[in-house]
């Protein structure tokens, strides 16, 4: 079972006690197929699928023929719409389309778990036992990640509960760090980061989040 050192809030230069981290979470062994897929199909699922093109028929204008067919020396046009012309329409240009795909629950969650537990094979999951920011305030926060030794880009991983207003503001203006819901936590995210800084409420909403049950 894999294990991390937890840090406290209220003592930093106390010492950190190791701290067991879920098998099913971060003990996972997967393949980089499914976290390919996994990506892919999240970054199709945020395309709008709103791009356009006219064609000939739907470029207003070109309804009388240019010129005659013959005996003029140019080449015979039917309409000044066509692609061929100046302000005309294109040919297999784009149209509106629906992108998104979908992966089954179960591969979702075992994709998840397997970039959470590649994270932590890696020494890259840090978690700490509470954020306890009494109001906003980014020097807190980038002093806190400092005396983790957190890399300049992490992740900061909350319960539902502990995304307020304080934590969200400490950490959202610092350059390469995000502060993200454990219910809302994707694999791009993850693999997106060099490291991750988890609250202990966190974990088990992750644990909850990717079990079986």
């Amino acid at each position: 079972m894999p294990s991390v050192q937890l840090h406290r809030f209220d003592d930093p230069g106390g010492e950190s006690a190791q701290v067991s981290l879920p098998e099913a979470v971060f003990g996972v062994e997967g393949s980089a197929d499914l976290l390919h897929r996994a990506v892919r199909i999240q970054l199709l699922n945020r395309r709008q699928g709103t791009a356009a093109t006219k064609t000939r028929g739907e470029v207003r204008g070109g309804g009388r023929k240019p010129w005659a067919q013959k005996h003029t020396g140019r080449a015979r046009h039917g309409s000044t719409r066509s692609p061929l012309w100046r302000h005309g329409g294109v040919t297999f240009g784009p149209q509106p389309r629906n992108w998104s795909l979908s992966l089954p629950t179960r591969m979702r969650r075992k994709a998840l778990s397997t970039a959470l537990s590649a994270r932590c094979q890696g020494g890259a999951v840090q978690v700490i036992d509470r954020l306890g920011f009494a109001k906003p305030r980014t020097k807190d926060a980038v002093a806190l990640l400092s005396r983790l030794s957190c890399p300049p880009k992490t992740l900061v991983v909350v319960a539902p509960e502990e995304y307020t207003v304080p934590v969200v503001r400490s950490f959202r203006n610092i350059p390469g760090v995000d502060c993200v819901r454990a219910d809302a936590l994707t694999v791009h995210e993850v693999l997106g980061h060099e490291g991750l800084l988890l609250t202990a409420q966190a974990v088990q909403a992750l644990e909850e989040r990717l079990s079986d049950g």
